[in-house]
């Protein structure tokens, strides 16, 4: 079985060289053609974290997808937010962690213009949801008009909803597997991470650094660090 991920925000592939500039995670429509080519038809899992993103783009993914040869199960371990749950739904088994959400909602743009841009936008958009609704129409069996006001509504499912309205075909594991403790694994906190982030160049020097050199903050963070897993006490 072959893997592809797709996580990140969804993005034309003229936009991805942009993303990859400053390091933000996405998936366009090239990686994942790439990636299909290179399974040669054998069974997919395509393991997916996306708040969404681009339309079209997502729509390539999703028929690239539906397209392929070999079997594709679609596994939801974090979000599947708007393009991010219809690319999703071109597995032909979705799998959906318990801890994890489907979004749908409406598809939205920026316009400017006199009434009749407004107007013609509106008609644009309705029937982009339209398009986007077909992908959960054939996923889950729900009638389009259902489909069309849980996208008016913004709807968000969790993995028991999401099995019973039909967009997925299974919750992943068993709820008493589960372990969520913040004694065992503590969270690093957000600001000790941007801290870290901001001093990664310092982090990537040799422990034996210049004569001299004020090493501070470094061990003050190292120190936090190890408060945290509990090593040191003060």
């Amino acid at each position: 079985m072959k893997k592809i991920n797709i996580k990140g925000v969804i993005v034309s592939n003229d936009d991805a060289w942009i993303y990859d500039l400053f390091d933000v995670e996405h998936t366009s429509p090239n990686d994942i053609i790439e990636a299909l080519d290179n399974a040669e038809n054998d069974e997919l899992e395509v393991v997916i974290n996306s708040p969404g993103g681009n339309v079209f783009a997502g729509s390539e993914i999703y028929t690239a997808l539906k397209d392929y040869a070999g079997k594709v199960t679609t596994k939801i371990v974090g979000i599947a937010a708007s393009m991010g749950s219809v690319i999703a739904m071109a597995g032909d088994t979705v799998k959906v962690s318990p801890t994890a959400q489907i979004m749908i909602h409406n598809v939205s743009n920026i316009t400017q213009g006199d009434y009749r841009d407004m107007e013609h936008s509106s008609d644009v958009l309705k029937n982009m949801n339209k398009s986007i609704a077909s992908a959960y129409r054939n996923k889950s069996g729900l009638e389009e008009n259902e489909l069309l006001a849980m996208m008016d509504n913004e709807t968000w499912l969790n993995a028991e909803q999401a099995k019973e309205k039909g967009f997925a075909d299974e919750v992943m594991f068993e709820s008493n597997q589960l372990v969520a403790s913040a004694s065992e694994s503590p969270m690093i906190p957000q600001q000790v991470i941007n801290k870290i982030r901001n001093m990664q160049d310092k982090f990537k020097r040799p422990v034996e650094s210049p004569k001299g050199e004020d090493q501070s903050d470094i061990l003050m963070a190292k120190f936090n660090l190890l408060k945290l897993k509990g090593d040191v006490n003060e």
